[in-house]
This record gives C-alpha cells, sequence and structure tokens, in this order.
C-alpha cells in the first residue's frame, strides 16, 4: 500500500467536520502530554518512535482499522518511517506532512461575518496553537489584527480578495507568538498600530493605537475610542469595527479571561484586568461578537470553526465574568496559573525589534500550545 501524506489544512478540515482520526503519536511522552492534535472526534496513541525500530507488530491490535490513521511527529521523518512500516503490515495509513512544525504553522481562513458598507470579516484560525488572527476587508482596502509571523498567508488572501492592505494593528504586545504586523506594514507600506503604553521599549517607528482614533477601511470605521483595555498587558487595546465584532485581544475569550502575569506583574495589574472586563465590557452593547485573539480548548470552536460569541452570552456563561467577590478573583488570576509560554521573554523582544532570530529559532520559540488564559 502506498503511503499518503495528510496536510494540515485537510486535519483541519476534519476537525472542523468532526470527522473521526485515530493519530498514532511516535514523539516523547513529554512532547506529546504538552501539546498534540485534538478535537472532538480525534483519538490519540503515544508511542515514542525508538520504541518501534523493531517493527509494529506489537502495536498492529491497538490501531483501528474501520477509521482514518494518521501518524505523526515534530518534523516528518519519524513518521513517515513509522507509516511505511504499517502499511508492509497490511495498514492502510497516511502521515503528517511537516511534521507538528507545520501544524503549528497552518492559519486557516474563515468568514464571520458581512459588514455594513459591503465588506467581510475573516478570522485566521492557527488552529495547532489556538491563535487568532483578523482581516477587515472592504471596498478593495483591508485592515489586518494580530497577524502571526506567517505574512504571506495575509497578502496572498489579501490579493486574492483585490485589496490593498492599508493598516495593520497589533492589540497589545504579543509573548506567546511573534508577530508578523511590521514586516506587513513593510511589505505593503501600511500603518503599523501598536498601543504605546506596550510599546515603550520597541526599537521602530509605529502609529499609537489609542482612545479617540477612528480608522476608516474602504466603507468600514474601525472604532478604537471605546476602549483602553489595561490588564492582559498594560497597553491592551480593544476595539469595535463597524459597531459590530469586539476585537478583545488577549482580554476575553470565550471560555476564560486574559492572564496579567506575562510581564510579571500580575499582582499589579489584576485591579485593571478587572475594572476592564466589569466594567468597561459591561457599558458595550451585549450584541457585539467577541473575537478574541486566541483560543483555548477546542469546543471553543464553532460548527464552522470559527471562535466567535456575543458578549453578553460570554457576561452569562463566561466564569470569569461572573464573579462577584474581589478576593476571589485576585485569586484565580494570579494564582494556579498555567505555565509561562516556551520562550516568552525572547518572543516579547523579538516583537519590540531588540533581537531578530531566524526562522528556525523563531519556529523553536513558538512550538507548543498558547498559555494567554486564566485555567
Amino acid at each position: 500500500m502506498t503511503v499518503k501524506a495528510m496536510t494540515a489544512k485537510e486535519i483541519t478540515r476534519r476537525i472542523f467536520n468532526k470527522e473521526k482520526l485515530f493519530i498514532l503519536d511516535v514523539r516523547n511522552e513529554t512532547d506529546f502530554q504538552d501539546w498534540k492534535i485534538e478535537g472532538e472526534n480525534v483519538t490519540h496513541l503515544n508511542i515514542p518512535y525508538f520504541e518501534l525500530l523493531d517493527g509494529v507488530e506489537e502495536i498492529l491490535d491497538s490501531i483501528p482499522t474501520d477509521q482514518d490513521v494518521l501518524v505523526s511527529c515534530a518534523k516528518e521523518g519519524s513518521s513517515v518511517m513509522v507509516a511505511e512500516m504499517l502499511s508492509e503490515a497490511g495498514r492502510d495509513v497516511s502521515y503528517l506532512a511537516g511534521g507538528m512544525k507545520a501544524w503549528s504553522e497552518h492559519l486557516e481562513p474563515v468568514k464571520v461575518g458581512d459588514l455594513k458598507g459591503g465588506g467581510e470579516m475573516y478570522q485566521f484560525v492557527r488552529i495547532g496553537k489556538g491563535c487568532l488572527s483578523y482581516m477587515v476587508v472592504s471596498n478593495g482596502e483591508a485592515a489586518i489584527i494580530d497577524a502571526t509571523r506567517m505574512v504571506d498567508v495575509y497578502l496572498d488572501f489579501a490579493k486574492e480578495n483585490g485589496a490593498t492592505i492599508k493598516h495593520v494593528f497589533d492589540t497589545h504586545l504579543h509573548a506567546d507568538h511573534i508577530s508578523g504586523g511590521r514586516i506587513i506594514a513593510e511589505k505593503t507600506n501600511a500603518t503599523y498600530w501598536l498601543p504605546p503604553k506596550d510599546a515603550t521599549e520597541v526599537t521602530f517607528e509605529y502609529a499609537p493605537l489609542e482612545g479617540g482614533n477612528d480608522v476608516t477601511i474602504g466603507n468600514t470605521t474601525i472604532n478604537i475610542h471605546a476602549l483602553y483595555s489595561p490588564g492582559h498587558t498594560i497597553g491592551s487595546t480593544s476595539f469595535v469595527v463597524d459597531e459590530k465584532f469586539l476585537l478583545s485581544g488577549d482580554i476575553l475569550f470565550v471560555d476564560s479571561i486574559g492572564r496579567p502575569d506575562l510581564a510579571g506583574l500580575a499582582e499589579d495589574w489584576v485591579a485593571d484586568l478587572r475594572e476592564t472586563l466589569y466594567k468597561r465590557y459591561k457599558e458595550l452593547s451585549n450584541d457585539l461578537i467577541v473575537l478574541p485573539a486566541h483560543f483555548m480548548i477546542m469546543e471553543e470552536l464553532n460548527d464552522d470553526g470559527s471562535v466567535a460569541e456575543k458578549l453578553g452570552t460570554l457576561f452569562a456563561k463566561n466564569h470569569g465574568l461572573n464573579i462577584e467577590d474581589e478576593e476571589e478573583f485576585r485569586k484565580l488570576v494570579t494564582e494556579n496559573l498555567p505555565p509561562q509560554p516556551n520562550a516568552y521573554q525572547e518572543i516579547r523582544k523579538t516583537n519590540m525589534g531588540k533581537i531578530s532570530p531566524n526562522e528556525d529559532e523563531q519556529r523553536e520559540m513558538e512550538i507548543g500550545p498558547n498559555r494567554c488564559a486564566v485555567r
């Protein structure tokens, strides 16, 4: 039997469609436990590659024959060899093209809604890492929000949609992934916006993302006057697009709230975070559709693969928005936090322009899950 490659895009569509998939992950147990391909109908078996060097006969009974089987590893090579061994044993299997490296970097564009002036809002789901970025397209112009370092995806998508990128925003200085915002701005001559309180150490020019700014994209207005929203970082800024979408950055997620400790100032910022969530956001329309910069668990994905929910629904269902006792809230966001993201200090320095790691170094810095939320 021929061993087939299955791409990250194919796996993403299967997860969106809730199709069954059995994954034999041949990385070591520590890496597997830290981060793996997840989905509603995805099941796993983790057997480190070195345990299979003498053959796969002992695991054949554990490999189903009534559903698709995918072999995954870090960079592809080990999974190809194991898949070939399984194929020689009579099993029909695929391997993950590019390995978990490719899974970490895949971006899947999903349309999340129409704009009143005739444009569209697109969400780019980085399913392997939980990052969410956005493109507003209106009347031949585009704005990008919280771009990842895979900049060609955005450039190509804008070109395919006949749009010129005019503005690029980062809602805050990211600590879990490397921003592509500055590079996109350089390549397109777009304006790069960054909250000034997060930009005190950056080495490049930017436009200050502050209250009072209204930015026009084609027939669409991005209103930034609403919402200086400190908490996750001291400069975290959320804004409203077309009076319909609330870009919440890493302040508010569908299933959780942002952690305030990635700069080591959790105790200092917890009051800011509470004021943003419990006062500033309370003043907004419950009908706004919240579009966060991350998701934590696959259950946050809607049926079409998007991550979005009305603000009013989140105030009713999100535990982080329903803690009346301030001391209890303080404990939630300062204690029992998940580990810091991998290499987060180096990622922050990269996003400040202080260091310039090469592509392989950037990839290594980002490997693993995002950890931007309170548990």
